[in-house]
């Protein structure tokens, strides 16, 4: 701070809902009120303004259809929040984890989704559907993350990046530098540490959400991180007995869309083109891998998801979403049953299976 002329901080929300003073001041360990903490300013990043935006530039079809392995083929107007551009460098700082869309989360995520316009958050979140969460969660090297990179490299100033690994009891490791390379060795520990590896696979999941996850939007990760683990005909169940709401940005949509495969909206792509690939995602990556047949529309998921919620049976019904009554599960007692899997603080770490020696050695 003492080597700048300015030092300011801009919340990377995404499109999630802007922080209050109060949270604000929680985040920074000092009271803030918004756009003003003492010298430095504190901004949430006003994902519903169009006026926040500039256009970097575009990225064109052909090199979409390349940085996407031939998934998808358009151009992509690339939309930041203008701020950054009254500054002479872009310090991002955030963790680097297991994430549902991108691979790892962190380094240029913090910038697209973080602080980007609609169009490249609904690109990037519906190419990582096609992949799935099942295929990317966990892995460095992915589509989307191509994309993310590409689309960082249209702003035109420094970028440097500070990244903890951390895990509820503290932190692992900090890396600091240069986004890229930075970004790449924290990830590298996070695989390390974030990842907890079985035999085999379990039959059946309680992720047991936090109540800082307190939508399904976020509780979702609940299966996002276990689902790599279940077998063929399991089930995940997601008990989160505060979480009252889908999502408390886009919960009416979401719940008009419904939870399914992907197949179910590639197969039926005239009835779903026009919903926004974000929410898209977030429906396809809750409700797993599965089939869709479009002559009977009969819809089979790998897995079955159920959620033992605040929200009553018909309203997760008809979602397409299983229904437990959370106050009838009993903890412990499913901790001891065989082929069960309790995780306690879900959505922090990521869960697989071990390859087998077959696998390993191709």
């Amino acid at each position: 701070a003492q080597r700048a002329r300015a030092l300011d901080f801009l919340v990377a929300l995404g499109t999630h809902p802007p922080m209050s003073d109060a949270a604000l001041s929680r985040l920074v360990g000092r009271t803030v009120t918004e756009g003003w903490a003492g010298e430095r300013r504190v901004f949430n990043h006003r994902w519903d303004d169009p006026l926040t935006f500039t256009t970097l530039g575009t990225i064109p079809a052909r090199e979409i259809e390349q940085l996407t392995g031939g998934r998808l083929s358009r151009d992509v107007a690339v939309a930041l929040n203008r701020l950054p551009l009254d500054y002479d460098h872009v310090l991002v700082c955030g963790p680097v984890f297991p994430h549902e869309v991108a691979g790892f989360s962190g380094g240029a995520k913090y910038l697209f989704p973080g602080i980007a316009g609609a169009e490249i958050i609904h690109f990037t979140h519906w190419l990582g559907a096609l992949i799935t969460n099942y295929d990317v969660i966990g892995t460095k090297a992915t589509a989307v993350r191509a994309v993310i990179d590409r689309a960082a490299s249209l702003l035109d100033r420094p970028l440097s990046l500070i990244a903890p690994v951390t895990f509820h009891e503290g932190i692992a490791g900090v890396y600091c530098g240069p986004m890229a390379e930075a970004w790449s060795e924290a990830a590298d520990l996070s695989s390390r540490r974030h990842i907890v590896w079985l035999d085999r696979p379990v039959k059946r999941v309680l992720s047991i959400m936090p109540e800082m996850y307190d939508d399904l939007w976020l509780a979702g990760k609940g299966m996002y991180k276990v689902e790599p683990a279940v077998a063929d005909g399991g089930e995940v169940v997601i008990y989160a007995p505060h979480v009252r709401e889908v999502s408390h940005t886009h919960g009416q949509l979401i719940e008009a869309v419904g939870y399914h495969c992907k197949d179910y909206f590639l197969k039926q792509w005239d009835r779903f083109k026009d919903v926004p690939g974000g929410i898209l995602a977030h429906s396809t990556h809750v409700k797993g891998q599965g089939l869709f047949d479009a002559d009977t529309s009969t819809e089979t998921p790998r897995i079955k998801v159920t959620l033992a919620t605040g929200m009553p049976r018909e309203r997760c019904e008809n979602m397409n979403l299983g229904y437990l009554d959370p106050k009838g599960i009993n903890v412990e007692a499913w901790a001891g049953e065989p082929d069960t899997l309790v995780v306690r603080r879900a959505g922090e770490l990521l869960y697989r299976v071990k390859p087998s020696k077959q696998e390993r050695n191709a």
